[in-house]
C-alpha cells in the first residue's frame, strides 16, 4: 500500500539530517540560484495559487541539481505591509502575535510540499536582523541623493488610512482593499527612480542575444508601457495681454499648425496665477473636485471630458491664433510639464475635448492615400502621413515635417527638445505601524538628519495600539518615547520620522540578503554576490510587473552604482506564471471554492498534489483545478508505485551505470528521456509528465518482454526524471532499487540518438488541401517516391482517374498534396 505520510516524512528528515540543499556559499563550484518569490503571510496559510508557484520552481531548481549544478533555493517571509497589518485587524489581534502564528503556519506548509529549501538561510522582513539592512539602504540612497522628502499630490486610501504608490492604485481603487482613492498633498519620501527611467528602458529594450533580459515578453511590455518614454519638444506660448508664459510639451511637435487651445492641470502653478478675476470661483470649485479624484480615475479610458475656460488666451507662435486656456483634469501635473496643446484634428483626447466646449478643429495632415481621416469617437487618427495647411511643412511626409519643426522652432528660441517618462518617482513613505521605520530625524537647527549607522536598526516600539487613525500620520506619532530623540549633530531635542517605509522596498533586494543571512556586521557579502548573482530563475507572478520586478531592477541597478555587484539587472531569466481557477471560476470565500493545499496533501500526499499542479496545463497560462482530476493524478502514483513495489520484489542488485542506460536498447525509452528533457527546458512541466506517463503505459504492455536488466536499469533512469516533480517518490522509488545515496545526487539522463532515429512516419495524403488517406513511409523516402507510393493508394487512384493534376507538393517527412 502506498503510504504517503510515511513515504513523505522519512524523506523529509533525511534531506534535512543530511543538508542536502544547503550548498557551501563560498566554496560551491557549479552554482546555480533558483529563486521563488517569497510569500506575505496575510492569511493564516498559504493557498493553492502560493503552491502552484512553489512547486513549479521547485521542480526547475531540482532538474538543474540533476544537471550537475549545487542549486541554492532559499526561502522566507514578506512579512512586513498591509496585508498583514489588515489581516491581523480584521481577526482583531495583535500584528505581532499574528506574525508569529503564521510564520510558524507558512513554514510548516512549505516543509510539507518537498520543496528543496535551504532553511538556514531563511529571512523574515518584520524581524530587526532583516529590516536593519533595509534602514541602511534607505541611508544610502539618502547619502547620494536618491532619497528626498517632498509636498507631492499623492493617492490616499481612506480604508488603509495611508498613502498608496501609483502601482498600487488599480482603475481608481486600492488594490489592497477596493475603496476609492483620494487625492491629498501630503509631504512624503521618495526614491529617485526616474534618475533610472533611460537604464531600466534600455535594458528592456536590449537586442543583443549576451546582454538580452531573457524574461516573458508581456512582463517586459508591460514595464517599457509604465514607464512611457517619449520624445518631443517643450514651447513656450505667450499668454495674450500677459508678461506670463505656459510651457506645454507635445511629441508632434509637426501638427502645431493645427493647435487651437491650451489646458492646464488643476494642479499647475499657474493654474490659478493666470485665471480672469470673473472666472476664479469656477476655476477653484473645479481644482477642489479635481484633487478628489485618482490619477488613474482622471485619465480613465472612455471618460468624459470636463474642463473649465480660465478667460485667458495664449497665442499660437506659428500662426497668431488666440488659443483658449482651460483648466483639466484629464492633465496631470507631474507629466511632462503639466500642460498640453490642444490638436483636436489629430488627437483623441483633445477632439472629445473640443466637442465638449465647441472648440475650433483644424486638419493639418492627410493620410498617404489622401483621406483626411475624419476622427470619431472610435478610431484614433493616425499621426502619419503628408503634411497640409502647414505653410512651410505642406507636401512633407510627417517625419520630414517633425524634424524641421523641431529645427525651426529651436532656431526661433520658442521650442526646446526634450524626453519626457510616464513613471514618477517611487513615494515610499507608510502612515501604518507594521513596517520599518524610516530612519529619519527632524531637528529644529539642523533639519532633516539620518541616524547614524551605528545606531540601526531604529527598532519598531511595541504599540498596543496599531491601528492608523487617518490624521496623515503613522501609528507610531503616538509613540513619545520614540518621537522625541535628540539630534545626532547638535544633540539638541528632536523628534523621528513616525512613517514608516513601503514594504516593496523589503521585498527589493531580499534576494540578496539570502547569501548573507549570518553576518549582522554588513548586508551584503560582495564575494559571494560574484559567484551566485545575478539570480539565474526566478519564476513569479506577472501582476508585480509594475511593482516589485521594475523596484528590484532600480534597486539592483543603485547597488551597482554603489559599488556592491557588477551586474544591472537581478535576474538573468524571469518567467511569469499564470493563476489557479477552480471548476472554471476565480477561487473565493464567497464562492465557497478556495482550495485549501493541507486537505488535499493530507489525503493525496505531496508529490501528488506536485503533479497535479504541474499537469493542469501551460504554466504560463495557469490551469483548472478539479476535484476528480486530482483523484485521477492520485490513480497513477498508486499505480506507479505498485510497479516499483512489485519489482523490488525481484530483488534487484545491480550497480547503476549511466554508460549502461545510454546503451539501453529499447527505443521508447530513449524517446522518454528526449522529450521530457526538451519540454522541462521549455518550462513545460505538464507534457513532461505527459510523457512519463506514457512510459509507464507501454510499460504495463511490454513489461514480460523485458529483462530483470533492462527493468533495472529503466526504472533507475525513470526514478531521476520523475524526482524533480515528486521528490519523495524519486528518493523512494531509487531506495527501492538498491540503492543508499540520495536519488538528487545523480546525473540527469543522457538519450541516445541512435535509438531515437524514426524509420518510417505516417505520411499524409491530399487533395487540394483536403486530407484523403494516410499512409506509411519510410522517412528517407524522395520526392518521386512518396508521390508514386500516394498516387498507389487505392482511394488515391480511384480520384485521381478522374481528373487532371495540376500540381503537386511535397513536404518531407509531413505530406503530399495533389492540386487538381
Amino acid at each position: 500500500m502506498y503510504d504517503h505520510q510515511k513515504i513523505e516524512q522519512k524523506w523529509q528528515k533525511y534531506w534535512q539530517k543530511e543538508k542536502l540543499y544547503s550548498p557551501d556559499l563560498d566554496k560551491s563550484e557549479n552554482p546555480y540560484y533558483n529563486l521563488m518569490m517569497f510569500p506575505y503571510p496575510s492569511a493564516e496559510g498559504l493557498h493553492i495559487g502560493n503552491m502552484y508557484a512553489f512547486t513549479h520552481s521547485d521542480c526547475w531548481g531540482r532538474y538543474m541539481r540533476l544537471k550537475g549544478y549545487e542549486v541554492f533555493e532559499p526561502i522566507g517571509l514578506d512579512g512586513f505591509g498591509i496585508h498583514s497589518e489588515n489581516f491581523a485587524m480584521k481577526i482583531k489581534e495583535h500584528i505581532r502575535d499574528v506574525s508569529k502564528r503564521t510564520e510558524k503556519r507558512f513554514y510548516n506548509q512549505l516543509h510539507m510540499i518537498g520543496n528543496q529549501y535551504d532553511w538556514q538561510r531563511t529571512v523574515e522582513t518584520y524581524k530587526p536582523n532583516y529590516y536593519k539592512w533595509t534602514q541602511w539602504l534607505f541611508l544610502k540612497m539618502y547619502q547620494k541623493g536618491l532619497a528626498y522628502r517632498k509636498e507631492s499630490p499623492v493617492n490616499w486610501c481612506p480604508d488603509c488610512k495611508t498613502v498608496l504608490s501609483d502601482e498600487q492604485v488599480i482603475s481608481g481603487q486600492c488594490e489592497r482593499c477596493d475603496s476609492p482613492v483620494e487625492k491629498k498633498m501630503m509631504k512624503q519620501w521618495f526614491f529617485k527612480i526616474t534618475d533610472y527611467a533611460e537604464r531600466l528602458l534600455k535594458n528592456l529594450k536590449e537586442k543583443d542575444p549576451n546582454k538580452k533580459m531573457d524574461w516573458s515578453e508581456d512582463v517586459k511590455m508591460g514595464q517599457i508601457n509604465w514607464i512611457g518614454k517619449t520624445e518631443g519638444i517643450e514651447i513656450a506660448y505667450q499668454i495674450k495681454d500677459s508678461k506670463e508664459k505656459i510651457t506645454c510639451f507635445t511629441s508632434y511637435p509637426e501638427t502645431n499648425y493645427g493647435a487651437t487651445f491650451v489646458v492646464l492641470s488643476p494642479e499647475h502653478p499657474k493654474a490659478l496665477k493666470i485665471v480672469a478675476d470673473r472666472y476664479k470661483d469656477k476655476v477653484k470649485a473645479y481644482i477642489q473636485k479635481a484633487r478628489e479624484k485618482s490619477d488613474l480615475e482622471r485619465i480613465a479610458h472612455g471618460r468624459k471630458k470636463t474642463g473649465v475656460f480660465t478667460g485667458r488666451y495664449c497665442i499660437n507662435v506659428l500662426t497668431g491664433y488666440e488659443m483658449p486656456i482651460y483648466i483639466a483634469d484629464f492633465v496631470l501635473a507631474d507629466v511632462g510639464t503639466g500642460a498640453v496643446v490642444g490638436v483636436p484634428g489629430h488627437d483623441l483626447r483633445d477632439y472629445q475635448f473640443a466637442q465638449k466646449f465647441d472648440l475650433e478643429i483644424k486638419r493639418v495632415m492627410k493620410t498617404y492615400s489622401g483621406d483626411k481621416s475624419e476622427i470619431n469617437e472610435e478610431k484614433k487618427v493616425n499621426h502619419q502621413g503628408i503634411m497640409i495647411n502647414s505653410d512651410f511643412l505642406n507636401g512633407l511626409d510627417y517625419k520630414q515635417a517633425r524634424k524641421k519643426m523641431i529645427e525651426y522652432g529651436i532656431k526661433k528660441g520658442w521650442a526646446k527638445k526634450r524626453v519626457n517618462y510616464k513613471l514618477r518617482d517611487w513615494c515610499v513613505s507608510r502612515q501604518r505601524y507594521w513596517g520599518p521605520p524610516i530612519p529619519m530625524i527632524k531637528c529644529d537647527k539642523c533639519g532633516w538628519v539620518p541616524v547614524p549607522e551605528k545606531d540601526l536598526p531604529v527598532e519598531l516600539p511595541d504599540l498596543d495600539d496599531f491601528h492608523p487613525d487617518g490624521t496623515g500620520k503613522g501609528p507610531l506619532n503616538k509613540v513619545k518615547q520614540f518621537v522625541n530623540t535628540t539630534c545626532p549633530n547638535c544633540q539638541e531635542p528632536a523628534k523621528r520620522e513616525t512613517d514608516v517605509s513601503d514594504p516593496f522596498v523589503d521585498s527589493s533586494w531580499y534576494f540578496f540578503r539570502y547569501l548573507n543571512t549570518e553576518d549582522d556586521k554588513k548586508a551584503l557579502n560582495k564575494k559571494r554576490i560574484k559567484k551566485w548573482m545575478p539570480v539565474d530563475m526566478y519564476i513569479g507572478g506577472k501582476e508585480h510587473t509594475v511593482l516589485h520586478l521594475l523596484y528590484s531592477r532600480f534597486i539592483t541597478m543603485v547597488l551597482y552604482d554603489f559599488g556592491y555587484c557588477d551586474f544591472e539587472e537581478p535576474f538573468l531569466r524571469f518567467f511569469g506564471h499564470g493563476l489557479v481557477i477552480k471548476d472554471g471560476a476565480k477561487m473565493s470565500k464567497s464562492k465557497g471554492n478556495v482550495v485549501n493545499p493541507d486537505e488535499y496533501i493530507e489525503r493525496f500526499g505531496a508529490d501528488s498534489v506536485r503533479l497535479y499542479l504541474m499537469f493542469l496545463g501551460d504554466v504560463s497560462q495557469g490551469g483548472d483545478w478539479k476535484d476528480s482530476g486530482m483523484a485521477g493524478m492520485f490513480k497513477f502514483v498508486k499505480k506507479i508505485y505498485r510497479l516499483y513495489r512489485d519489482f523490488e520484489k525481484e530483488k534487484p542488485n545491480y550497480g547503476f551505470n549511466q554508460k549502461e542506460l545510454n546503451r539501453l536498447n529499447i527505443a521508447i525509452f530513449h524517446k522518454t528521456v528526449q522529450k521530457v528533457t526538451r519540454d522541462l527546458d521549455r518550462l513545460s512541466f505538464n507534457t513532461s509528465i505527459a510523457k512519463i506517463m506514457e512510459f509507464f503505459n507501454w510499460y504495463v504492455q511490454n513489461e514480460k518482454k523485458l529483462t530483470k536488466k533492462e527493468k533495472f536499469l529503466m526504472f533507475g533512469g525513470i526514478a531521476i526524471m520523475i524526482a524533480p516533480f515528486a521528490p519523495h517518490l524519486g528518493e523512494e522509488f531509487w531506495s527501492m532499487l538498491n540503492h543508499e545515496s540520495s536519488v538528487f545526487k545523480q546525473k540527469w539522463p543522457k538519450f541516445n540518438r541512435s535509438l531515437i532515429k524514426e524509420k518510417s512516419f505516417e505520411l499524409v495524403i491530399q487533395i487540394n488541401g483536403k486530407l484523403k488517406a494516410r499512409t506509411k513511409a519510410a522517412c528517407d523516402i524522395s520526392r518521386q517516391e512518396a508521390v508514386e507510393l500516394a498516387k498507389n493508394q487505392e482511394k488515391i487512384r480511384k480520384i485521381l482517374d478522374k481528373q487532371e493534376i495540376k500540381k503537386v507538393i511535397f513536404i518531407p517527412k509531413k505530406l503530399v498534396n495533389f492540386v487538381v
